[in-house]
């Protein structure tokens, strides 16, 4: 009844408890703490559309659009002691060509970026010079919520646009919106949200304003060389 295996077992399960109910309390402790995102700037800088091959393996010349922007955002509410890091990402979305009858919409991303926890960025996958200066930037702390404050100034987009369709000139009423991923060391990943959930407050202005995607300016005609 008392042998070394019974004992072993006992103290094992005694402790998986103990460690689950811990687990369990700094989840809880996430929905307690006030969330309060703000988007104060997010705005196009360069929109252009260009028919050609958007990526090296495209087997076809197809219309692809390129964004650049500019983004003032105070996120740093996400960052608590529990947070691991926090993935940003920017969409350009507008309504597809059934939206009328399907509600549907289409949305790209054209950039993203981790921002890491200080107590997290053993594990960011960047080189040994950029990790000596995240290092350096956290100076001993376990929570920098600094780092959620976003100010991107014509920021070159990371990803093109491209559409099933091939088309994408003079495109109306296109958007661009700010999403966010919380992952924590404990719990669940949370997502932006539309709407006010207790101390989690919704993304505030996280939405540009509308606009349409140029026309693909014509090559002129090149001129007679002198002879």
């Amino acid at each position: 009844m008392y042998t070394t295996v019974v004992r072993l077992q006992n103290v094992f399960g005694f402790f998986t408890t103990v460690a689950f109910v811990v687990a369990a309390f700094i989840a809880a402790s996430d929905f307690v703490t006030e969330r309060a995102p703000v988007v104060r700037t997010l705005k196009t800088t360069s929109v252009q559309v260009v028919r050609g091959r958007p990526h090296y393996y495209s087997s076809k010349k197809e219309e692809y659009a390129v964004i650049n922007f500019s983004l003032d955002a105070d996120l740093s509410s996400l960052f608590t002691w529990n947070t691991k890091q926090v993935f940003v990402y920017v969409t350009a979305e507008w309504p597809a060509a059934d939206h009328a009858k399907t509600n549907a919409t289409n949305e790209a991303v054209i950039w993203d970026s981790i921002i890491t926890s200080p107590s997290a960025d053993h594990l960011a996958n960047i080189g040994p010079v950029a990790m000596k200066k995240l290092l350096k930037s956290a100076g001993g702390k376990s929570i920098d919520p600094s780092r959620g404050k976003l100010v991107l100034k014509n920021q070159r987009h990371k990803y093109k646009i491209t559409h099933p369709s091939g088309k994408l000139a003079t495109t109306e009423n296109v958007t661009l919106r700010l999403h966010y991923n919380v992952q924590p060391w404990v719990g669940l990943l949370t997502w932006n949200q539309d709407v006010d959930y207790g101390y989690w407050k919704a993304l505030k202005n996280g939405v540009s304003k509308r606009f349409k995607l140029p026309a693909i300016k014509e090559k002129k005609p090149a001129s007679a060389g002198a002879r």
